[in-house]
């Protein structure tokens, strides 16, 4: 029964993954929002915040599985950006579960399923590891 719940769980989260990918595959504008304590941070056109992972590389992500459940990948193939920020320092690449995925500076960006409102940014500092993006 408990290798059907992984498996259920881990199908699940791949077709989350896809979903959200399919909806925010064309086009993504990418904002600054500031924050006390936090300081100047990156967010979605509708102010959800962009995280980083300290355990990816350029260009490639070390979250997958169940990780990919709690940290939904941020993907657009075209991002518009704030005079601020540049363009070129925006991509995608693919995963190693063939999806594709927005990297700023070569890092890859992600959601917190916890946050819930935009400004939300629940997930700053988990476990010392996920942290927002500043710009």
């Amino acid at each position: 029964m408990k290798t059907i719940k992984n498996i259920l769980r881990r199908v699940c989260g791949v077709v989350v993954s896809v979903f959200l990918f399919s909806t925010l595959a064309a086009a993504a504008t990418v904002e600054i929002r500031t924050k006390d304590g936090i300081g100047n941070y990156l967010t979605d056109e509708k102010g959800m915040t962009l995280y980083l992972f300290k355990k990816d590389t350029a260009g490639v992500s070390a979250c997958s599985g169940p990780c990919v459940e709690k940290w939904p990948l941020f993907a657009a193939e075209n991002v518009t950006v704030p005079a601020e920020l540049q363009v070129a320092d925006f991509g995608t690449f693919i995963r190693a579960d063939g999806s594709k995925q927005t990297a700023y500076k070569g890092l890859p960006l992600y959601y917190f399923f916890k946050d819930k409102n935009a400004g939300d940014i629940a997930g700053q500092g988990v476990n010392n590891v996920w942290f927002v993006v500043a710009p």
